[in-house]
């Protein structure tokens, strides 16, 4: 099955295409671009378009999409979800919505592993996971919360992500591993989105929405 799959919940945006042979093409963004200001709508469907180019396959040839749903980032979820949401939709491919916590924890290669995202307001979002099965549900928490929130299955994990990095020094305070700060492990990346496809069963377009864990910063007014 040819996947399309990509993130946008964090300030970077990965697109990865893993055609039905096993070859995967991704256009994957270096860690450092994590800390610098998001850019999907503009990032986002180009590298779209360079990965099933280099993917040579054509739009035709899709057979689902995958997309983070977050937790993460207000805006880039919607992005990210909203673009998933319309080329199933044109392409009439199923949709499958990835927890891109698990994405990112099924990069970091160790077991357990604890994936951490900036949930901003100096928080994170973070779970514990074994391969790619959940032992403690996605939650929000202040970095020096994050052992009591993550509980004894976290014990000797690896944390990872753009929030273990900004936290560092506290996570590590607190006892916890966190890998170095120039590591790949840091990104959620799109293959492991389109990976985790065979976990996630495929929903119609319209029922797919961002996971934010919590009410967003931004509110209508009265």
């Amino acid at each position: 099955m040819n996947i399309l799959g990509f993130d946008t919940s964090t300030a970077a945006t990965s697109v990865c295409v893993l055609r039905s042979d096993g070859e995967a093409f991704a256009v994957d963004p270096e860690p450092a671009r994590l800390f610098e200001p998001p850019a999907h709508s503009r990032e986002l469907m180009p590298a779209v378009a360079a990965a099933i180019d280099r993917a040579a396959i054509g739009w035709g040839e899709l057979e689902a999409v995958a997309v983070g749903v977050g937790p993460g980032t207000f805006t880039g979820l919607r992005i990210g979800v909203a673009t998933a949401r319309a080329i199933a939709h044109a392409r009439g491919i199923p949709l499958h919505p990835v927890s891109s916590l698990a994405a990112l924890a099924a990069g970091i290669g160790e077991s357990p592993a604890l994936p951490l995202i900036d949930a901003k307001r100096g928080e994170l979002f973070g779970a514990v996971y074994s391969g790619d099965v959940e032992l403690t549900p996605a939650f929000v928490a202040h970095p020096d919360q994050i052992p009591a929130r993550a509980g004894e299955r976290a014990s000797g994990a690896l944390a990872a992500g753009d929030g273990a990095v900004r936290f560092r020094s506290v996570l590590e305070a607190a006892g916890i591993r966190t890998a170095p700060g120039d590591s790949e492990v840091h990104v959620v990346r799109a293959l492991n989105v389109c990976r985790l496809t065979h976990s996630v069963p495929a929903e119609s377009p319209e029922a797919v929405l961002p996971n934010y864990l919590r009410e967003p910063d931004a509110v209508p007014s009265q």
